[in-house]
């Protein structure tokens, strides 16, 4: 069962509603990030089992940290997030490694669903 947690986005809103989701489903989130390079420095310093990964943001945007996570560890357990209409990216994304993806705004069965699946 995957018990720690990396949210990164740039909307504090959807951290803090995604800290929450977890969290009260027995997640510990270790680290936040509010963009893609920030992602993936604190996934190389923590080595979370779970990445929640924005696909728009600023500095580096996701996808791009997608790929710096796979290229640190080929089996990390990373999550899209996406708004409507990112079907395109969400498709990269899987085709990069990315084990799932949630879109904004979420429900928290649709987070859990997403998650067990991992």
């Amino acid at each position: 069962m995957l018990k720690k947690a990396l949210i990164v986005d740039d909307s504090t809103v959807m951290r803090m509603m995604l800290k929450r989701i977890l969290r009260k489903n027995g997640f510990e989130v270790i680290g936040e990030a509010d963009n893609g390079l920030m992602g993936v420095e604190k996934y190389r310093e923590l080595n979370p089992d779970l990445v929640t990964l924005d696909i728009t943001m600023p500095v580096m945007d996701g996808l791009t940290a997608l790929k710096e996570i796979m290229k640190i560890n080929r089996g990390a357990n990373v999550v899209m997030v996406s708004a409507m209409g990112q079907q395109w990216f969400v498709d990269e994304a899987l085709n990069y490694g990315a084990k799932g993806y949630l879109v904004k705004p979420f429900r928290e069965e649709n987070v859990l669903k997403v998650l067990n699946g991992i």
